[in-house]
């Protein structure tokens, strides 16, 4: 029979060391063991991996947020299913929208041209060969009236993606919902997010129209506008997508993103703002990448550092002000155009790290992305991904089932201590804004991505169907074609309007708005809202607003 002192359990967690000691298991530091993000995984990990605060991780629904913003989460609500969708004029993506919709779609999510994401009319001499070819184009208030024909705009959340124009294009939104027939929606009614993340920009994404601190104020001018006239709006989605896109690793992703967050509520407030009128509106849009675990645990560490920030550094008395709410779309990157096929299976996986990790919106890839715009053939599939994963699964059935899991907690813990190494880094230069200007984030970035890419190009990091398993290529895939004609056809639309309208409405708007500018105190968007009931175009406006504001070239990073 066994003594007490013999039968009674060690209350000591085994370490991993301990662990290799017993077992003889040699530790290995190999490519093969390395996070895509280039992190070691250790081959166990125990409770001795885990911080065991009582208030570390949470409940769902309760402060720190780790396990979820919502007490109920999937079982509550399924997430929105919010599919990217624009080429063309607005009359073909509306066709699409509606497509989507009738498939069973949740949200709509609007992808802009080139053209109007560098704030360019159709007819612009840098458009040419770039009209609707990567996104719908939208160069006036009548675009956008016809980009949602039919669409009730009081009964459907809207997301669009764009972020140096961002307050023309939702100055555009608004008008077209108060005229909308038969049904006009007020601004106070609509409900949706404008990405309008413009540090993300001048860090990953490149697609500028002014200097840094002018579009700071332009961007602040939206959110401090918004908190008081569109209470269901999200005037910025703080966006770590294409940061990832750009190179990143998960750990940069999630530092520079918040960074990026937490230096527009600064401004906010500096602008006088209080941060429970404005931070519930906040939200982010996070990339979901192939390393599962990495991806689930950077969501989780995501909430428990902002709901920190938040309530510790901003004194946000709200509990709305601490919830990280963040839309997810699966790795663009992570498509290959070999074998096509194979990213049906990427998407998957991607999709299903976002839900795992609480995603409150998702869109998948389609699997013919790396080849051009998706066909509806191969959106549908995308689509289907996610209600498969929502209804057959089972992951949904209860909340955060990975919370608890040692090794899930641990990549958690360390996703959280690498972004605030990040802030301490990015403070000790001045702030975000100081460490963009002199390109930290940009090199940080570059310099995983050329790591990353010497991991693949040496075979040390496989990607299945292009540097392995290559043989047996799907050969042929069909592609959505762009008509060329429908270049011509959105020019001679756009000059048809700026004939048609008021012109000297036009002219006196440009220039109210341009005296505007000039005085730093004063709000841009009433402005902006004139610009579009009078139809000057979104190239117009931003002319204008360069004449004040200046333009910006980027230093080069060597």
């Amino acid at each position: 029979m066994a003594t007490e002192q013999q039968s009674k359990p060690t209350t000591t967690p085994v370490t991993h060391d301990q662990w290799l000691a017993a077992y003889g298991a040699t530790p290995q530091r190999d490519a093969e063991f390395l996070s895509l993000s280039g992190e070691e995984v250790k081959p166990l990990y125990t409770a001795a991996d885990v911080d065991d605060a009582p208030d570390h991780i949470g409940l769902p629904g309760a402060f720190p947020y780790t396990r979820g913003v919502y007490p109920s989460m999937y079982r509550g609500r399924l997430w929105t299913m919010r599919q990217f969708a624009g080429f063309g004029t607005a009359e073909e993506t509306n066709e699409r929208f509606h497509y989507l919709l009738d498939h069973g779609q949740t949200g709509l999510s609007t992808a802009f041209d080139m053209p109007s994401l560098m704030g360019h009319d159709s007819d612009h001499s840098m458009s040419l060969g770039e009209v609707g070819r990567e996104g719908v184009a939208v160069d006036t208030l009548d675009d956008m009236q016809d980009l949602f024909k039919g669409i009730d705009l009081g009964d459907v959340s809207v997301s669009m993606t764009i972020n140096a124009p961002a307050a023309i294009m939702m100055a555009f939104y608004v008008v077209a919902a108060e005229t909308q027939s038969p049904h006009p929606v007020a601004a106070h009614d609509l409900a949706g997010t404008i990405q309008a993340d413009i540090l993300k920009e001048y860090i990953a994404q490149k697609e500028w129209c002014f200097p840094i601190d002018p579009a700071m104020r332009l961007m602040g001018d939206m959110v401090e506008w918004c908190s008081t006239q569109m209470p269901r709006w999200h005037p910025v989605s703080i966006s770590g997508y294409h940061i990832r896109e750009a190179g990143s690793t998960a750990q940069q992703e999630l530092a520079f993103t918040l960074k990026d967050g937490l230096t527009y509520v600064q401004q906010a407030v500096d602008r006088g703002l209080d941060v429970d009128d404005f931070a519930p509106r906040l939200s982010f849009f996070f990339n979901a990448q192939i390393d599962f675990f990495e991806e689930i645990a950077k969501y989780r560490a995501a909430r428990r550092i902002w709901a920190k920030e938040l309530r510790d550094t901003f004194g946000a008395k709200n509990p709305k002000s601490l919830l990280m709410r963040f839309h997810t779309q699966t790795a663009g990157v992570s498509l290959t155009a070999q074998q096509p096929l194979n990213n049906i299976t990427r998407t998957a996986i991607e999709a299903l790290a976002g839900v795992l990790g609480g995603t409150q919106s998702l869109h998948t890839n389609s699997y013919d992305e790396a080849l051009a715009l998706p066909t509806e053939d191969a959106v549908r599939i995308a689509l289907r991904t996610q209600q498969i994963i929502a209804h057959e699964t089972g992951v949904v059935d209860t909340i955060d089932p990975l919370g608890g899991s040692y090794y899930v907690e641990s990549l958690t813990d360390q996703m959280e201590a690498a972004a605030y190494d990040y802030f301490r880094r990015i403070d000790e230069l001045g702030g975000m804004v100081e460490a963009v200007k002199q390109n930290f984030c940009q090199r940080e970035i570059a310099d995983a991505s050329y790591e990353l890419q010497g991991r693949i190009d040496h075979g040390d990091r496989i990607v299945v169907g292009v540097n392995r398993y290559t043989e047996g290529d799907d050969g042929h895939t069909e592609i959505l074609r762009i008509d060329p004609a429908l270049e011509r056809k959105q020019i001679d639309r756009v000059q048809g309007v700026k004939g048609r309208r008021d012109a000297s409405a036009v002219e006196a708007t440009l220039a109210a708005l341009k005296q505007a500018a000039a005085d730093e105190g004063e709000n841009l968007m009433p402005h902006l809202l004139d610009a579009a009931r009078v139809h000057a175009s979104e190239g117009e406006i931003i002319h204008a607003l360069q004449e004040v504001f200046g333009s910006y070239t980027e230093t080069p990073v060597f």
